[in-house]
């Protein structure tokens, strides 16, 4: 949630930004997990992730990029090996 912004009419200092404090219920449940057991904290903090929606065009990319990835690690290996004769 973002926190929700208004404007204070401040006679001293004019108008100024203040932000309302959304965040005070999270902050509890943070300070109950901070009290938890390790195993108690593992479990309630670990969640799996769902896996990322893509696009047709970023997924080729991801796959380019391993393919360079593969082929400059190919490069070095065979670099390392020539300069070892």
């Amino acid at each position: 949630m973002k926190p929700t912004t208004q404007l204070i009419d401040d006679p001293h200092k004019g108008l100024a930004l203040a932000e309302q404090d959304v965040y005070l219920g999270e902050r509890a449940e943070d300070e109950l997990i901070m009290h938890l057991e390790r195993d108690q904290f593992v479990e309630k903090t670990s969640r799996p992730v769902p896996r990322a929606a893509l696009s047709a065009r970023a997924t080729a990319a991801l796959w380019a990029l391993r393919v360079f990835v593969v082929l400059v690690s190919l490069m070095v290996l065979y670099t390392f090996i020539d300069q070892l004769h």
